[in-house]
């Protein structure tokens, strides 16, 4: 008996990372295939291949990109942004979607910088990432203190704090390593040294 639960075991083990990543991979694609996907379709009729609509998708991305870069679309595109920037409700949902994008994206990343904060009045320690060194622009009563977020663990949300910049303690680990170490639980623990 216990050599089929230990079969059991590590065929879960096994089989059911591989099944989930497989599913998370083939709902992923047929998302991103059907943004122009379900454009094209109708036009496409039988010769729809899968995958036209990610790559129309890509190509119409880098097109946009490009033409961003221009300096007349670049214009109009600054219009809409500032635009967009002024209607309430608009503006809040628009801020964080494209300031999340460029902290991940852009030129200047915000979890580039990972840290190490002691929970207060605790000796618990937490790993975060440094997202914003001026938050006296924000907030002027915290005139030293860091943006800190702190990602939860086998989740996509987490939390804000804003620290004393003495009391955060700066590691020196890749940002994707420190966020798989967290993410995971601790679970993913090998290279995320000080």
């Amino acid at each position: 008996m216990k050599a089929i639960i230990k079969s059991f075991i590590n065929g879960l083990l096994t089989i059911v990372p591989i099944i989930l990543v497989i599913y998370i991979l083939v709902r992923v694609f047929n998302f991103l295939d059907s943004i122009l996907g379900n454009v094209l379709k109708p036009y496409m009729k039988q010769d729809y291949i899968p995958g036209i609509g990610i790559l129309a998708t890509l190509v119409l991305i880098t097109l946009l990109g490009w033409l961003s870069t221009r300096f007349f679309t670049g214009k109009i595109i600054n219009l809409i942004d500032r635009l967009l920037e002024r209607i309430p409700l608009v503006k809040t949902l628009y801020t964080v979607i494209k300031d999340t994008f460029q902290s991940f994206l852009g030129e200047k990343k915000s979890f580039s910088k990972v840290v190490l904060v002691t929970m207060p009045g605790t000796s618990m320690k937490v790993i975060g990432f440094v997202t914003s060194e001026e938050v006296e622009e924000v907030i002027h009563s915290l005139k030293d203190h860091f943006a800190v977020y702190v990602p939860q663990t086998f989740q996509v949300a987490g939390f804000t704090f804003l620290i004393p910049k003495e009391e955060i303690e700066w590691l020196d680990i890749k940002p994707e390593e420190a966020m798989k170490f967290v993410l995971s639980g601790g679970v993913s623990s090998s290279k995320a040294e000080k």
